[in-house]
């Protein structure tokens, strides 16, 4: 989602002052730009604790639940009372079953907005999935990067965020920010290290091993943080994502490059307390572009691989 709120940004355009502003709020948060890209490498793998599952049964949507947002996508950031969202029912071509280069794969159409849940509550594992980009990709956002996401500790009600997707935190899926992490709704907060980057669009954070800590929040100037690197595979390859979670700590991977590591996520409570977020569903998300997944995977784990930086 970068703001999939990247979207407000194709209706609004800040003037330079608004982006001058912007890039200097950044650096007061995270200080000057670093020197220079992280090589990043993975280390200290955890072993599995019990049985890998297919979440994925790969002849069928079993154990998915699907969730739609509004007929006209582009209401979803300013709806009113009088837009509802679609909710539970589909046609059975938003989200199906598909054989793709020569095996099952969920396709993920991408023209309405709105997510697969899968049923399982889920805690400590590690989650392995493969996904494509298909060849569609519809308004408002036809113009703009390929964009999906993995949504991950959900919680709360269908369609509470946007009347679109649930409270979670997001492995982005996106092309040139694949990783980058995102507080989903206003009530989700994670602490990540970071760096300020001016050529990123606001809030020009980046991940960054050893940086500044910040407190990543929806509706604040801290609401997603960049990928460390951008190490996703050209179009039409397949790539593979890592998500380990342990607790309320997570660590993003993509084509076994490590590019975010969250902590401390946490809902908050009515005052203003944080509150663990340890566990919830996941989410494949649909947001405007077609895509592909497949092999999706989890295994229980009882601690998290290391994020180190190479040469160091």
């Amino acid at each position: 989602m970068s703001n999939k709120w990247v979207l407000t940004l194709a209706f609004w355009l800040p003037t330079a002052a608004m982006a001058q502003s912007s890039v200097e709020q950044a650096r007061t948060i995270a200080g000057e730009p670093a020197n220079g890209r992280q090589r990043l490498v993975l280390t200290d793998l955890p072993r599995t604790t019990g049985k890998r599952v297919a979440l994925f049964d790969g002849r069928s949507l079993e154990n998915w639940t699907p969730w739609l947002g509004y007929v006209d996508p582009a209401a979803t950031y300013s709806s009113t009372p009088e837009h509802k969202p679609i909710g539970p029912e589909h046609n059975g071509d938003d989200f199906a079953v598909r054989q793709i280069d020569g095996g099952p794969a969920i396709r993920v159409k991408g023209r309405t907005w709105g997510s697969l849940v899968h049923n399982a509550d889920l805690s400590n594992y590690h989650l392995r999935l493969q996904y494509k980009w298909g060849a569609k990709t519809w308004a408002p956002r036809k113009h703009l990067p390929p964009n999906n996401g993995l949504l991950y500790h959900t919680h709360g009600a269908p369609g509470e965020v946007f009347g679109t997707w649930q409270p979670s935190m997001e492995f982005e899926i996106m092309k040139g920010s694949t990783g980058m992490a995102v507080a989903v709704g206003d009530k989700v907060r994670g602490r990540i290290t970071v760096t300020s980057d001016p050529s990123l669009i606001a809030p020009h954070l980046r991940f960054r091993v050893g940086g500044q800590q910040i407190d990543m929040a929806n509706g604040t100037p801290t609401w997603n943080v960049e990928a460390a690197t951008d190490a996703e595979r050209p179009l039409g390859q397949w790539n593979t994502l890592d998500l380990y979670v342990l607790g309320d700590r997570a660590i993003h991977v993509v084509n076994g490059v490590p590019v975010a590591a969250v902590t401390d996520m946490a809902t908050t409570a009515p005052d203003g307390t944080r509150v663990p977020l340890t566990h919830g569903h996941i989410q494949l998300q649909s947001e405007g572009a077609e895509t592909l997944f497949r092999a999706i995977t989890v295994e229980p784990i009882g601690s998290l691989p290391k994020i180190v930086v190479a040469g160091q």
